[in-house]
């Protein structure tokens, strides 16, 4: 079996690599390519290990033919286009929680600066005056520190600030109230933080719901005095509004580590009176630098060589212990799906797959994707379950996910069900013995068949003959049946006939078996 080829393309820390060849890679560590140098070697490669260095644009993905995973050495992935990625099925992965420790510091050291003046005091002091009464601090203690955003660094922020004797007040549309208490905070709309905090420190991702959060207008609602401090993101600050509130004293001080351009080589704000700035370092820490080279090359080691999917943006997690559960659901989802891809006529509208028994208590979003993943190869080549759910969005496909608690006829059962211009159509299958995928029902037809290599679906009336006419057919053409089965509806209805073929069947013999008698669809399948 060939290793898996992965890329470091950025300066990383070299236990990554040996995380890597450990875990059955082969890596390449090739730091300071030019994108025309990257883009004419990325062809090779399963995954692209990289920190902030290197940009994955459409070109550089368009060239990337065999690549499977990108991880990102830490929190922001800017510097990949992720939608474009994932229309390739390229998993993005980051490390969300390696640099959280130090990012969380950094904003806590740029506090306590602000509230001190640290910096200028420094400054004049180094210069030879000793301007004690120029800089009166500000005490934390007691002050009410305003959260925007109280994730994972947002909440170790908040800790941090309670053991300083702060209050904290949070604005995140995701906690709720119960974590609210856990946390020692109080949960508070937006208005209200503004209104409230004496502090306010961001952490929150840039969205198009959190660009420009602290924007002109929401700025004029603080309290006057306020100090503001953002190690998250550059663009979630009005940085010319805040510049303007700082000269008016409105804002008593600002600390920012990112900005909206970077590098910053030029700012409104740089020269104004209180205010502070890094060059991004929230996560600079040796322990950061470490922990999120290693946590890179594990996650993707396991995703190569396991299937385990975690910290993964474009895609629901995987452990390395679900994968092998889950890959024979995933075998059977995505047969169900190309089946019914292939038979299924006209537009589909709508699809629902249902979970019942076993499958119910499995993840959902890995047999989604991979019953779509089944479905949209009728639509292109290069279709998996990480891209199949972004195609079927493209198509206007609503896709409905099912979870039943009833107890059915068997163990375990999928069931995808498609709305086309002909009604609802609808196929289920199960697993038998060691997770062997298995169709058990089409059409609404009940019929008993493994879904692999080259099939013929027939459906015809159930008579007398019909099957030695099928069969004679099949030998008079050189063709062998390999298993054969068969379902009815009633006796003397619709019959459905699936059989297993060696070779592809010929348009010449799919039309011969159209004219036989009784016969009303032939449509050969290929999985």
């Amino acid at each position: 079996m060939t290793k898996p080829k992965v890329l470091i393309s950025d300066k990383m820390d070299p236990n990554a690599a040996r995380i890597f060849e450990e875990r059955g890679c082969e890596v390449d560590v090739k730091p300071g390519m030019t994108p025309d140098e990257l883009k004419a070697v990325i062809g090779e490669y399963d995954g692209l290990a990289i920190r902030s260095a290197t940009k994955a644009t459409r070109e550089i993905l368009d060239a990337a033919t065999n690549l499977k995973v990108i991880g990102r050495a830490g929190i922001g992935v800017d510097n990949v286009d992720i939608p474009y990625a994932s229309s390739k099925g390229v998993v993005v992965m980051n490390t969300p929680f390696g640099n959280s420790i130090t990012t969380a510091e950094h904003a806590i050291a740029l506090l306590m600066a602000l509230a001190r003046q640290l910096p200028a005091a420094d400054a004049a002091t180094q210069r030879g005056e000793w301007p004690k009464s120029a800089f009166m601090g500000v005490e934390v203690t007691g002050k009410t520190l305003g959260l925007i955003g109280a994730g994972n660094i947002g909440s170790i922020v908040a800790s941090r600030a309670l053991g300083l004797k702060m209050k904290v007040v949070a604005f995140d549309p995701f906690l709720t109230p119960e974590r609210a208490v856990e946390l020692g905070i109080e949960k508070v709309d937006l208005d209200t933080l503004l209104a409230r905090a004496d502090f306010i420190t961001l952490h929150t991702p840039l969205t198009d719901q959190t660009r420009n959060i602290l924007s002109r207008e929401n700025l004029g609602k603080t309290k006057k005095g306020v100090r503001i401090v953002n190690c998250a993101r550059g663009g979630l600050i009005d940085e010319a509004a805040l510049k303007d509130l700082l000269d008016s004293g409105h804002v008593a001080g600002a600390a920012l580590d990112v900005f909206q351009t970077e590098p910053a080589k030029d700012s409104p704000l740089f020269g104004t009176p209180n205010f502070i700035c890094t060059p991004h370092l929230g996560a600079s820490t040796t322990e950061a630098q470490v922990n999120v080279a290693l946590q890179v090359a594990e996650q993707m080691a396991d995703y190569l060589v396991n299937g385990g999917v975690t910290n993964a943006l474009n895609m629901p997690s995987l452990s390395a212990e679900e994968a092998p559960k889950l890959r024979p659901y995933m075998a059977l989802a995505e047969n169900l799906g190309s089946l019914v891809g292939q038979l299924a006529h006209g537009n589909l509208d709508k699809i629902s797959i249902e979970r019942e028994g076993h499958a119910a208590e499995l993840s959902g979003k890995p047999i989604t994707g991979a019953v779509l993943a089944g479905l949209m190869r009728e639509y292109s080549d290069s279709v998996n379950m990480v891209n199949a759910p972004f195609l079927a969005k493209e198509r206007g496909i609503d896709v409905r996910e099912v979870r039943h608690d009833r107890e059915g006829v068997y163990h375990t059962l999928v069931r995808v069900t498609v709305a086309t211009e002909a009604g609802d159509r609808s196929v289920a299958g199960t697993l038998f013995g060691a997770g062997a995928p298995r169709l058990v029902e089409i059409f609404g037809v009940a019929i008993e068949a493994d879904l692999k290599g080259d099939m013929l679906y027939i459906v015809n009336e159930d008579a007398p003959g019909f099957i030695g006419r099928i069969g004679t057919l099949l030998g008079q053409n050189g063709i062998n049946i390999g298993t054969f089965h068969l379902g009815r509806r009633d006796a003397g209805g619709e019959a459905v006939l699936l059989l297993s073929v060696d070779q592809p069947i010929p348009d010449e013999v799919v039309k011969q078996a159209c004219a036989l008698e009784g016969v009303r669809m032939v449509k050969p399948l290929a999985f």
